[in-house]
Formats: C-alpha cells, structure tokens, sequence
C-alpha cells in the first residue's frame, strides 16, 4: 500500500510538502501526530488525524502519537479565538494514560513488529529546559518575521480575537517545531502529519530542522472535516461526541453516524473506516438504487461503531434504535441500561408517581389517569385499552381491570407508557 497514494483517494489530503513522497518510497519512514490532552478522552474531531495514522502503519511506516503535555499547558493560537485552560501535571498524565488505551484501538502499540506504534509526550524534553537555554538553542534560529507571517498570528493579530495574541502562545509554533526537531533527532522522526490549520507550526518544525542541523524534514496536512450544508462537523446541541463511553454512549454514537446527510456518507467512509476503494464503490451504487434504505449510512455507523467500541456495542446500539418498530421490543427493552433507555427516549413527556404505592400494585387505570396524565379521565383509558391502543413497557394491555407492580419496571425504575401508535410516556417510579 502507498500511503499518498491511499490518503488521496480517500480524499484525505490537504497540502504535501514537496519531497514527503520520494522520502517515504525509501523505506519505512517514522511520523508524528500532536494530540491535544485537554481531556482524558478523544472526540471524532480527532478521529481524521487518529486515521491518518492508522493508515500510515498500515501502510508500513512507523507513527508516533504525541501528547501535547507541555503545549497544552499552553494553548494552541491556530484557528482559535481564546486561549485555553491551562492544566496541571497529574491531569495531563491521566489524560495521556487514557487517551493512549483509545488509541490502541486504531494503532498497534505492543507488537515486536518494527513499525509499532509509540506515545511520547513532549512535557519530557521540556519541562527541564530554561528559558535561557531554550531562547538560546530554539529562539536564535527563527526569526520573529518569519513566526509573524504565520497565518495563525495574522488572524489573531488583526483583531479576530478580543484579546490579541498572548507571548505565550505566539511561542507555541516555537515549541511545536522544538517537537519536531527532538523527535526527528531521537526518533529519526523525518515527518509531521496534522489537520490544514496546523500547516504554518509543522513548517516552523522543518525550518527549524533544516536551519539547526541542515536536515530534511517534511510535513503533510489533512483538510478540516465540514459537512455538506457547512456545519461544524462532529459537535451536536449537546456538545462534542466523545470516544469514552462515558461521555457519548455507543447508543448516541451509532446514531450520530446513521443520521449523517447523503452528501456526508460517501465522504465519512472513505475518512473514517478502512474500507477498500472497491467496497465503497459497491455501497454507493447500493445506495444509489435505493436511497430510502440508507446503505451508506448503516455500514459507516456499523465500521466506526466496533472499531472505537465493539461488535457488542454495535449490535446493542442497533437493538436500542429498533425497539421502537420491533415486535420484541419488550424484549430488547429489558436489556436496555438506564442510560441508553433514557437516550432512545429523549425528549417524551414523563410522569413521575409513588413506587411505595406500586410495590402494593396500582390498578392500570389509575396508574395511566389519575397516578400519572397519560390519559385525562379512567374512561378515556378503559376506552383505549378496550380498542387495543395501550401499551405499557410495548407490550399490549388487553385487561383494564390489571394491576401492575414493581415487577414490571424497567431498571427498577422506569414503565414506558404507549397511547396509540406514536404517543410514548416515560412513567419513573420514585
């Protein structure tokens, strides 16, 4: 596999510094990629540059994934209005510990292979360096010109940002290419691999490279993900969609890449699963035969849901977005964790009533009227439940005259109500 070869068609490129293809054709060449640790989890804005890498090792190359800890106690200006909180050591090792797991997902770090994957934090090489010494070694070689035509500076200088540009961070490029030139001398780290935004620091790290030792250092960057109505990619109403479960659950997850536009689907499969060109091909024209059944979008949440999760995790986030048309769905409800259960009905009217009364039993009538305002009087209920428009939990009640107790709980704590097809309550026991 030729890694240029493989990014282009994936459209994964954005700028290619002349001379990365000849160095790569030579032999196994290794490559960094800086992450940020501002939490102890990626989020699919990672995932493009997390990709990247993953293509590169598979395409016989050795990746390095480095945690900005010393950066990231500083703030990235590029593409940015604001700086950043600024984090202390034990966050940002645990931060480190957590992302790497993560990534082991995409990257192999344990193998004896010669090409597996390394993390390496650059807090290492620069918590120990003065100010002195790093003016004296770092500083002289760039000149202040140089890091002012940066277009990273020129936005923040032209007033795109309410406070101007901090020292701090107009130093952050010095330090990225500090990076680059540790790595490319320790590590024979001959490339840099980054988002568009991050062009102007990466050819700060080879000018810097060329200048201090007179060697060949090259840089590739990938384009900024967008979606096709011009959207921020990857954030929705409620924030980024996090890798850790704990933030997004394998449920949202999945959700998040079935609901992408048409427009997005093609694009998203060749950037964020390791498809081959063919099946892609095969699922487009799938998809063109007979849109209404989503081909494209099932397979990229299927691919991208067992990679960052599991096959479990797949099926189960597939069983939760059934439920509301399967005729086992009170089945795959009782599976449901709270979380998901809550998730797949985001949104419903809830109710809450006494728990103590339901370990006595609450006659079916009384729980949907006058326990709950499923319905607004015990006939309207009787009459619906007589016509076979009730459910509770999906399945039918057919006896007006039942009771129901804490036996029928979902988690010990929830009953989903159905009136008629569409109308769903969450009833929660308290």
């Amino acid at each position: 596999m030729d890694f240029i070869e493989e990014l282009t068609w994936r459209g994964m490129i954005h700028t290619v510094m002349p001379g990365t293809e000849e160095q790569l054709k030579k032999g196994m060449t290794t490559a960094y990629l800086g992450i940020d640790p501002t939490a102890d989890s990626l989020h699919i804005g990672h995932l493009c540059g997390v990709m990247m890498l993953r293509h590169f090792q598979r395409c016989g190359h050795k990746p390095l994934a480095l945690i900005g800890g010393a950066t990231g106690m500083i703030g990235d200006p590029s593409g940015k209005s604001l700086e950043r909180n600024l984090l202390d050591e034990a966050t940002l090792r645990h931060n480190q510990e957590a992302i790497k797991k993560q990534l082991s997902k995409f990257l192999d770090f344990e193998s004896d292979a010669p090409n597996k994957a390394e993390m390496v934090n650059n807090y290492d090489w620069t918590k120990d360096v003065t100010f002195l010494d790093f003016a004296r070694e770092i500083g002289k070689h760039i000149t202040v010109n140089y890091m002012m035509a940066k277009d990273s500076v020129q936005k923040r200088l032209n007033g795109e940002a309410r406070d101007g540009l901090s020292f701090t961070e107009f130093t952050y490029q010095l330090l990225q290419g500090f990076d680059f030139l540790t790595l490319y001398k320790e590590k024979n780290c001959r490339l840099q691999l980054g988002g568009s935004d991050q062009w102007g620091n990466i050819t700060t790290g080879t000018e810097l490279i060329r200048r201090k030792l007179g060697g060949e250092a090259y840089a590739l960057t990938c384009p900024l993900i967008t979606k096709a109505d011009g959207g921020k990619f990857g954030k929705t109403e409620s924030g980024n969609v996090w890798l850790d479960p704990r933030y997004t659950s394998p449920y949202k997850f999945y959700q998040f890449w079935l609901n992408v536009s048409d427009a997005d689907a093609e694009k998203y499969l060749k950037i964020f699963t390791s498809l081959t060109k063919e099946e892609i091909e095969a699922l487009v024209a799938e998809h063109q035969q007979d849109p209404g059944q989503r081909p494209m979008q099932k397979r990229l949440a299927k691919e991208v849901t067992v990679m960052v999760h599991s096959e479990d995790d797949y099926n189960a986030a597939v069983e939760a977005s059934q439920i509301l048309f399967s005729n086992k769905a009170d089945e795959a409800l009782r599976h449901l964790d709270e979380k998901t259960l809550l998730e797949v009905f985001e949104g419903v009217p809830t109710f809450t009533f006494s728990k103590a009364e339901l370990e006595a039993g609450i006659p079916v009538l009384d729980l949907l009227a006058t326990k709950t305002g499923v319905f607004a009087s015990k006939g309207e209920a009787r009459k619906m439940v007589q016509q076979g428009g009730v459910s509770l939990n999906k399945k039918k009640v057919t006896d007006p005259n039942a009771v129901i107790t804490a036996d029928e709980l979902l988690n010990g704590k929830y009953l989903l109500a159905q009136r008629g097809k569409k109308n769903y309550f969450l009833l929660i026991a308290e």
